[in-house]
């Protein structure tokens, strides 16, 4: 029988068991329980937009900055001074996060700095007992669920305060816009296990840009938005949200704006009047436009007014000067729609994604009124004449109100199917009407125009009509109403 030595074979297993330890740690950090094993996974927070919807500081404009927790990780932006809207902030944080652990939790703050007193918290949650929002970022999928998700009211990638019902209440509330991403090997913007597991991508190729269905719309647009980018989806008739703005026509806005497939997004189009030989002027105060903004914001309809923005560069849109004109009548305005909203191509794109909000100088009949079912008008020396100096209000409150008076009627609201609405009869006090549809809180109201700038909730009772759920988006694209 041949002896063995002992003491050699003992070295050979402890060699034998180093080696196979060595690959199991191996395997380990880099393969099985590693959940991306081509990088080591850093996740991104950044801040793309700040506004405050309500007056939180005494005086002047809030001083605001953002604290964000990765993890364990606190991190504190600059204070922006004095600003109600911080617009492109360009700030940003980025923590190491573990290879292994497939959820991130991330918390975010937004506070107004006080000199003298305690900084107080800005309210950004749907929840009623919380200002500050709780989001779980998944290293897996690149996607994120908690306070924020994608298919919310707020829309992906947006925090709304006013989510927790406080539209009309002092809550110190303000909106986000935010993104949360992670670095990946192709830099494609889709997570190696994602592209590994799930959608069946090469995690070594960037393939962003790559239409793989062949159904207009590439990988990242439906990757982002839970589409399968392997199989083909009828985005040009897809309009999940129902705001009359197809898939398709959502994926090309995207290149100029946040806009969002389960979020309504409303769009219009803005062009003015040059100015007249005597000085007179066509005017849309920015604060008017600022209040705009707030309203529509406040319940999440993403406002976006095109003064030149939105769109290629080389087609014209939005912020057209219209040669002056004293006074315009019927035919001319039908003119100035086909010159400047289709620009004389009745298959303009333009026509089933924008409605059309024109300033004219002075229009022969009314200081405004719907033109069509996607076009209206407002008379700024009407305003600026007639109905400014009969008001205590301020221009921006009447400017703004008779703009989204308007634009409300090619959203479907009329006398006909909203009797509080346009009542000739209700506008003054010593009207019968006036008191009967006072509970109908809204610029549709004429009670109420020129004096507020907001559609009424329904929340009033008997003789109230909630315009911000029955509003119809695509009402603008209809050809049968007129």
């Amino acid at each position: 029988m041949k002896h063995i030595n002992i003491k050699k074979g003992l070295s050979l297993s402890l060699m034998l068991l180093l080696f196979f330890s060595t690959i199991t740690l191996t395997t380990s950090a880099f393969g099985v329980d590693d959940i991306d094993p081509l990088v080591d996974v850093k996740v991104t927070f950044q801040v793309d937009r700040i506004r405050v919807f309500e007056r939180i500081d005494l005086v002047g404009e809030p001083d605001l900055y953002v604290k964000v927790f990765i993890n364990d990780d606190e991190f504190e932006s600059p204070v922006w001074m004095n600003q109600k809207t911080v617009e492109d902030p360009g700030w940003y944080v980025t923590s190491n996060v573990p290879d292994d652990e497939e959820c991130v939790k991330i918390v975010v703050q937004l506070w107004d700095w006080n000199f003298i007193f305690p900084d107080k918290t800005c309210d950004l949650s749907e929840s009623s007992s919380s200002h500050e929002v709780t989001l779980f970022y998944n290293i897996k999928n690149g996607h994120w669920t908690g306070d924020d998700r994608r298919g919310d009211a707020s829309g992906y990638g947006r925090l709304n305060g006013c989510d927790d019902g406080s539209h009309y209440k002092k809550d110190r509330d303000c909106e986000m816009w935010f993104t949360i991403s992670q670095n990946d090997y192709d830099n494609d913007g889709i997570p190696y296990w994602e592209e590994e597991h799930i959608i069946s991508t090469d995690p070594y190729v960037y393939d962003s840009d790559i239409d793989h269905d062949d159904d207009g719309i590439p990988t990242i647009w439906e990757y982002k938005w839970g589409y399968n980018p392997k199989k083909w989806d009828d985005h040009e008739s897809l309009d999940p949200d129902v705001d009359g703005i197809e898939n398709n026509e959502e994926y090309f806005l995207s290149e100029w704006v946040r806009s969002d497939p389960y979020r309504k997004d409303l769009f219009v189009e803005l062009d003015y009047m040059g100015e007249g030989p005597n000085g007179e002027t066509t005017i849309f105060p920015e604060g008017s436009k600022e209040l705009l903004r707030d309203a529509y914001h406040k319940h999440n309809w993403m406002y976006h007014l095109d003064e030149g923005q939105i769109g290629p560069e080389d087609e014209p849109g939005g912020g057209e000067i219209i040669p002056f004109d004293n006074e315009t009548d019927d035919r001319e305005t039908n003119q100035i729609i086909d010159d400047y909203y289709f620009h004389n191509d009745p298959d303009n794109w333009r026509r089933g994604v924008f409605h059309y909000g024109v300033f004219l100088y002075r229009y022969h009949a009314v200081g405004g009124c719907a033109l069509r079912t996607y076009a209206y008008q407002i008379s700024s020396s009407w305003l600026s004449e007639k109905i400014i100096p009969k008001t205590d209000r301020k221009r921006d409150i009447v400017f703004a109100s008779a703009y989204m008076h308007e634009c409300g009627h090619t959203l479907g609201v009329f006398h006909f199917n909203t009797p509080g609405c346009d009542d000739q009869k209700g506008k003054y006090p010593w009207q019968k009407d006036f008191w009967i549809w006072r509970p109908y809180r809204s610029v549709m109201n004429y009670g109420y125009m020129y004096k507020i700038v907001d559609y009424s909730d329904g929340s009033r009772g008997q003789n109230d009509f909630n315009d911000w759920e029955r509003m119809d988006f695509t009402h603008f694209q209809r050809t049968d109403f007129w």
